[in-house]
């Protein structure tokens, strides 16, 4: 009988963790010191936003994604709850919005100004008032555009409509009312079709989104949390893999990639992430290896796959809390691939930023899959100039109307978003990425800062222009490298070619 090897070809076997560097983390942040079993922390390719810890109600932090090093502790804050904040998420299809749920009963959800936050922000686009006790749990629905899911200590799942006129909304769409305690969390599959919770009952239930209705519930053994299970959405009665982890007492974050089929899980109170790679065959799961730390993650956000750097072959990114040192820590996990060109093979295409149904038509029983994107670097911009420009019109427009004084800063925008695509409009696709506008300002019209926060707005703006040209050298390089090598190839088969 001839042995064989326990091999098992993977091109995610050799994924690794890579740490940013000290002057890539942020550090100073006053992080949450709840007890909550939530992430408290929320990314998009714009901004980062943490729960902070503060006295007189609740709030947290908007900083750009690239306002790494020394957090000042004055930065402004979002900060309209009158209870802690325990949970936030950012909307996936505008990068500008991110709701917010409290122990004061509410779900907010906030509009962040274009350049962020420069002023405490403490009047939200809207309030959902609905839940009886503290809100726990917020999730979006992942192809729908502005419906919110929200979860409370009353039991109660709720599905709100933000694109109602009233600024206050207090009656959702639906409540669904099938839990007898606590739901620690919410998933969706894929088009939203339908839902799974788990909750505090020891139960899995799976329900239909639209109507509410209950699918199937099992109650599960492993409420250790040490354990890991994988089961069938068709079966959720038996587990088909059940794996004990380790002897640890922490509460496990999972995490999964669709995309690369990679699950993730991190230990509250624990420096270590472990990794597998899903399979619908036996084994059904494959243990890879470990991510070892020293420095305790409280919770973790994690960056979509539109804001990830391909060009390090970057699969997935945390941003790690580090509450004994104030401290948020972007980890890469990353395939290590000799080759600097865009590899294609583990970048399928992805869920983009563009809804696939509008809330009427979402409420109206339809469901559709993700609008779908590729990663490659100039295939597909994530946010076109005219999407762009209704954002911000659309933005502004809702703020003008509740707040004075906004329909001159709209004008303006306006006024700058139209000189803007004049342009572009002279120039072919490749030029537009050079043009002299940042962020939908000329910086031949800049005027200089008059204030402390109008002079680290123009720096930050400054290092987002810095990084979108090195980013645009280093596509050029690698342009300019495939090119030689065509040449080379080319010279090297002429005289075989004579032959």
């Amino acid at each position: 009988m001839t042995w064989r090897p326990q091999y098992r070809s993977s091109k995610f076997r050799h994924v690794f963790g890579k740490a940013a560097t000290k002057e890539s983390c942020y550090d100073g942040v006053p992080i949450t010191r709840s007890v909550q079993d939530n992430n408290f922390c929320a990314v998009n390719p714009r901004f980062l936003a943490v729960i902070t810890e503060c006295a007189g109600g609740g709030a947290f932090l908007v900083l750009s994604i690239h306002h790494t090093g020394k957090v000042d502790p004055t930065h402004p804050r979002v900060s309209g709850h009158r209870g802690n904040v325990l949970d936030i998420k950012w909307n996936p299809f505008n990068d500008y919005c991110i709701a917010s749920c409290s122990e004061d009963t509410t779900v907010k959800v906030w509009e962040i100004p274009l350049h962020g936050v420069l002023k405490n922000l403490t009047t939200p686009w809207k309030e959902l008032q609905g839940h009886s006790r503290r809100v726990g749990l917020i999730e979006w629905h992942p192809t729908a555009n502005n419906i919110l899911f929200s979860t409370a200590y009353d039991y109660q799942v709720m599905i709100w409509n933000l694109d109602c006129p009233e600024q206050v909304i207090k009656n959702p769409v639906r409540t669904i009312s099938h839990h007898t305690d606590v739901v620690l969390s919410m998933s969706f599959n894929t088009d939203g079709s339908q839902f799974a919770t788990t909750c505090k009952d020891r139960k899995i239930r799976l329900m239909e989104s639209h109507s509410g209705n209950l699918l199937q519930s099992a109650s599960y053994v492993a409420v250790d949390l040490n354990h890991i299970c994988v089961g069938l959405q068709d079966d959720l009665s038996v587990p088909l893999l059940e794996e004990n982890l380790d002897g640890s007492s922490g509460v496990l974050f999972p995490f999964y990639d669709p995309d690369t089929h990679m699950l993730y899980l991190a230990g509250k109170g624990d420096g270590n992430i472990r990794y597998y790679e899903i399979s619908s065959e036996k084994p059904y799961i494959q243990y890879l290896t470990e991510y070892r730390s020293h420095l305790p993650q409280k919770g973790m956000g994690v960056m979509p796959k539109r804001g990830l750097d391909v060009s390090s072959c970057e699969v997935f990114r945390f941003y790690k809390l580090v509450t004994i040192k104030g401290l948020i820590e972007p980890l890469s996990m990353i395939v290590p691939r000799r080759s600097e060109s865009y590899q294609e093979d583990i970048y399928p295409m992805t869920a983009s930023n563009r809804p696939a149904l509008t809330a009427e038509e979402w409420l109206s029983g339809i469901d559709k899959g993700p609008v779908l994107m590729s990663l490659k670097p100039g295939s597909q911009v994530a946010e076109s100039l005219s999407d762009r420009k209704e954002l911000v019109n659309s933005l502004d427009t809702r703020r003008s109307q509740s707040r004075p004084g906004m329909l001159q800063l709209a004008y303006i925008q306006d006024q700058l978003e139209t000189k803007d695509g004049k342009q572009d409009s002279a120039r072919s696709q490749d030029d537009r990425s050079r043009t002299p506008l940042s962020n939908g300002e000329d910086l031949a019209l800049c005027s200089p800062p008059r204030t402390e926060n109008e002079l680290r707005l123009k720096f930050h703006k400054q290092q987002e222009e810095i990084r979108r040209l090195r980013e645009l050298l280093n596509q050029r390089d690698v342009r300019i490298k495939q090119l030689e090598l065509e040449i080379k190839n080319i010279k090297n088969s002429q005289p075989q070619s004579s032959l």
